[in-house]
């Protein structure tokens, strides 16, 4: 699917409901399925990846039925496997482009008596999955798969886990999602340790099934004693900050705008993006909500930003803020200096090579930019030129160019841009109503 956006024609104004947030709705349907007894989740995001979740989790026996959708949201029942375990499924699993869901459940199936196999399309199949594969087999799993650790992977569950005390050497809400859900069916303790703190929505939603989770903030380390059984609990997914991230972004930059984000997840292991952007000057405001369940809430405020400068992301900063580097990436040509991202070789192995992807389309818009192995620079402030550019069929590069072509002059091209079902469909639609226009 190929799009052509003019720049704005005037400002951007008014109140989106962001749809679920991905991270959460996925770990939802997949606790609800490994529990005993029957979920009820609500504002599930519909999305390609979520969807690819749901069908995985069927294939293993759980029972998920649809009782709502929306403009972007579902709800559904989910009764889980409980005591049972996952069934052997009949074919592999087709994970899609979800990362999330192929190494999340590869953690779920390592604790039962059951062959699986893994494969995903090719963007996830060139991701690497031995970062889940190594813990996993030092509990007692066999695996196989291909060089590297690429998929199609195949997990030989053992019965009777090991528990295991894991350091990693890259922060990864996937990898310790999966390492804590095996931990589900180890005898012990099982514990894994990070560099620096990343999502923590596995953690946070484990109680709420009757897990308990110990967590050390200094020495970034989360706990569970196995093996324990999930009890079913309903779950209310609020909205996603990685998608208002990109309204934020919009709101930021195109003179006049004002934009509110009702009910966004403000977790603190998401909302890097915003403390950046309030470093650059950006005008923000962050109202807290009710509390409802394990994770917090808060309504968005953003407005035009004239006066931006640059800034250091470190290292230590980008776990909280891995999924919103493109647009602050695009939001930095409008700040004056270099603004400079440290420690973010991590993006090279996203749905495409985020990294080089990112310089490539802000040098297609006319905005001087450096990149290395781990790092970025752009230089601002810079005039955006519209052009031709892809996707490369990743949902946040999708995203970031339809951003930077509202403050480019001329029209953009984007290619490829369908890969936003991937996270959040309604993207285009939701900036028309703010007044993007074409």
């Amino acid at each position: 699917m190929e799009v052509h956006l003019s720049p704005a024609r005037g400002s951007l104004d008014g109140v989106v409901i962001v749809p679920g947030d991905k991270s959460i709705s996925h770990r939802a349907v997949i606790l609800a399925a490994m529990a005993e007894g029957t979920a009820h989740l609500s504002d599930v995001l519909d999305s390609a990846d979520v969807r690819s979740t749901v069908e995985v989790v069927r294939a293993l026996g759980a029972q998920v039925e649809v009782t709502r959708q929306d403009a972007g949201t579902f709800d559904c029942s989910v009764r889980g496997w409980g005591h049972r375990g996952p069934a052997q499924p009949d074919e592999a699993l087709d994970c899609g482009n979800s990362g999330t869901t192929a190494r999340l459940l590869m953690g779920v199936v390592a604790g039962w008596p059951i062959e699986v196999t893994f494969t995903g399309d090719a963007s996830l199949s060139s991701r690497p999955m031995a970062r889940v594969l190594r813990p996993l087999e030092s509990m007692g799993v066999a695996s196989a798969s291909q060089p590297r650790g690429r998929m199609p992977v195949r997990i030989i569950g053992a019965a009777d886990l090991a528990a295991v005390e894991y350091h990693s050497p890259v922060a990864s809400a996937q990898v310790k999602s999966a390492v804590l859900l095996a931990g589900t069916r180890a005898h012990g303790t099982t514990s894994f340790t990070e560099p620096s703190p990343s999502r923590d929505h596995t953690e946070r939603m484990l109680p709420a099934f009757g897990v308990p989770v110990i967590r050390e903030a200094q020495t970034c380390t989360a706990s569970i004693s196995g093996p324990v059984l999930l009890r079913s609990t309903d779950v209310d997914v609020p909205n996603d900050p990685s998608s208002a991230a990109f309204l934020v972004g919009a709101a930021v930059l195109v003179p006049g705008s004002g934009i509110r984000l009702p009910d966004v997840c403000v977790n603190p292991t998401r909302t890097g993006f915003l403390q950046v952007l309030a470093r650059m000057g950006a005008r923000l405001t962050v109202i807290p909500g009710p509390d409802m369940g394990s994770e917090v809430r808060g309504t968005i405020f953003a407005a035009h930003s004239p006066e931006m400068t640059a800034t250091t992301i470190s290292c230590d900063e980008v776990p909280a803020l891995i999924d919103e580097v493109p647009l602050l990436a695009v939001v930095a040509t409008a700040a004056t200096g270099v603004t400079r991202f440290e420690g973010v070789g991590e993006l090279r192995v996203k749905e495409t090579d985020r990294l080089a992807a990112i310089a490539e389309g802000l040098a297609c818009f006319g905005a001087p930019v450096r990149a290395g192995e781990d790092w970025l620079e752009i230089t601002g402030p810079s005039a955006l030129g519209g052009c031709s550019l892809t996707s490369g069929g990743d949902h946040r590069l999708a995203m970031a160019w339809a951003v930077a072509a509202l403050a480019a002059c001329g029209e953009t091209v984007i290619a490829e841009f369908d890969a936003v079902e991937v996270s959040y469909p309604g993207f285009l639609a939701d900036l028309r109503a703010l007044g993007a226009g074409s």
